[in-house]
């Protein structure tokens, strides 16, 4: 019997949905972290985790296709994927409402001075000194224009700013008023009030941002990351921010998580942190579901139009 394993709960609507389209299948659930199951069979994962890993590549492996929860894809086993010829989805777009809204939220808090309020709040403090500003007529510079960079694009332009984008493709968007490629993309950094790094972690991107593209950014300038912490340099960030390279920076990812206690960044005035949680939302199985159903049907009738199917080379 062919089988599919599930490593989340769902709700019964969603497996009943499922069972539609597989109906002679058996699906089982891998929720439990240490709980005893035997994947050796799967030929489909909703999901992945190091159960998976240990038993699933192998050769003759039935494993044909892998539909991840993340859109992140930086710590799965490329090689051993092109090897045995399995078909890796993720869920890139799931994201991109809370974390475009997120970013915004971050802009806006530098903008106005509401993380500086909050501060003196905290403080019982009443000062009316600071210079508030606004993002009307401000240059948003997104290092990643895909689902989530395009929703960055779209809230930005709906609040007055100017928008530009770097993705490797080059590829005009919506939304985007002057797209930059890899031969020309430090021009962005130079131009924006607002760096916001979306990219995704390849062989490429890490630590794409470092002291030296921090210091081409301009003193008035604030960093947002709500991507992968590797693709910064965290400790030139730091140095950016202690030296005044750059005005601030709004983070919700790092090279280490959680953010060790010791790191200078939880005491900057000029830091907003997030836990890694500007992705959360009350609708994220909801979102999972619209990609893997289709990508089910996909699977089941041959048809090789998956959503969000990763290029194994290229890993993303």
């Amino acid at each position: 019997m062919r089988k599919l394993v599930v490593f989340r709960d769902i709700d019964d609507e969603y497996v009943d949905e499922i069972r539609k389209i597989i109906p002679d299948w058996e699906i089982e659930f891998a929720v439990d972290d240490n709980g005893e199951i035997s994947l050796k069979d799967a030929e489909i994962l909703l999901g992945w985790d190091k159960r998976a890993a240990e038993q699933c590549l192998y050769d003759g492996t039935p494993l044909k296709w892998v539909q991840t929860w993340s859109a992140g894809v930086n710590d799965m086993p490329f090689e051993a994927f092109k090897k045995y010829g399995i078909i890796l989805t993720n869920a890139s777009g799931v994201h991109s409402v809370p974390i475009s809204e997120t970013l915004i939220g971050m802009m806006l808090a530098f903008a106005r001075k509401i993380n500086t309020y909050i501060r003196n709040q905290m403080n019982k403090k009443w000062d009316r000194s600071y210079n508030a500003d606004e993002l009307f007529d401000k240059t948003a510079g997104i290092l990643g224009v895909g689902a989530i960079g395009l929703e960055v694009a779209r809230l930005a332009k709906a609040l007055g700013m100017r928008t530009l984008g770097f993705r490797y493709s080059g590829k005009p968007a919506d939304y985007v008023d002057k797209m930059y490629g890899p031969a020309n993309w430090e021009e962005l950094l130079k131009k924006s009030d607002y760096v916001v790094n979306i990219l995704p972690l390849t062989k490429d991107t890490f630590h794409i941002m470092n002291e030296e593209r921090f210091k081409i950014m301009k003193p008035t300038a604030y960093y947002l990351n709500a991507g992968r912490g590797s693709t910064h340099d965290e400790k030139a960030l730091i140095k950016a921010l202690k030296e005044k390279w750059i005005a601030g920076a709004g983070l919700d990812v790092f090279e280490q998580e959680p953010l060790p206690l010791q790191s200078p960044l939880w005491d900057m005035d000029n830091v907003i942190i997030t836990p890694h949680t500007a992705g959360d939302n009350g609708r994220y199985i909801e979102r999972v579901m619209n990609i893997f159903i289709p990508n089910l049907r996909a699977y089941i009738y041959g048809n090789d139009q998956f959503i969000n199917k990763i290029d194994l080379d290229k890993q993303y």
